[in-house]
């Protein structure tokens, strides 16, 4: 049996940044995420975010990718999103998102980062967020 932790903050976003996602549609979007997850094996350890985005930290599995998860994560909430009738117009995540990896003594802070996402956008808006991610961590884009 292998032992691993490989931690990852993963970031996206609604298609154009549209802001679907009020508080009460928000906060159904995420609990049937972390459902889903559950019912896949995949581990989500903190999930949140604000009208036009989410965060999570996750967990991977020793067989699992970055690039698995974003897609059934995102693909299978948005088919229930529209299933739901949870929006009036058809929703859509952005087909980009952002990746990066978590030492564990950074673990903490992201959890009440992550936690933290609607005060915090009250204050900063998320093209301001992304612009810093993309910096700080010196993200590129991959084309698949």
């Amino acid at each position: 049996m292998s032992f691993i932790r490989i931690w990852v903050h993963c970031v996206w976003t609604t298609k154009r940044r549209i802001p679907y996602m009020e508080d009460h549609i928000r906060e159904a979007v995420i609990k049937h995420i972390f459902d889903n997850a559950k019912q896949k094996g995949i581990y989500i350890d903190h999930l949140n975010g604000y009208h036009e985005h989410l965060h999570s930290l996750i967990s991977l599995g020793c067989k699992q990718n970055v690039s698995e998860i974003m897609q059934n994560l995102k693909g299978e909430s948005s088919y229930w999103i529209n299933k739901s009738k949870l929006t009036k117009l058809k929703f859509e995540w952005q087909d980009d998102y952002y990746a990066v990896s978590v030492g564990m003594n950074q673990i903490e802070n992201l959890r009440e980062y992550i936690r933290n996402q609607v005060q915090h956008h009250r204050k900063e808006h998320i093209e301001d967020e992304l612009d810093k991610l993309i910096k700080e961590y010196k993200l590129e884009r991959f084309r698949d």
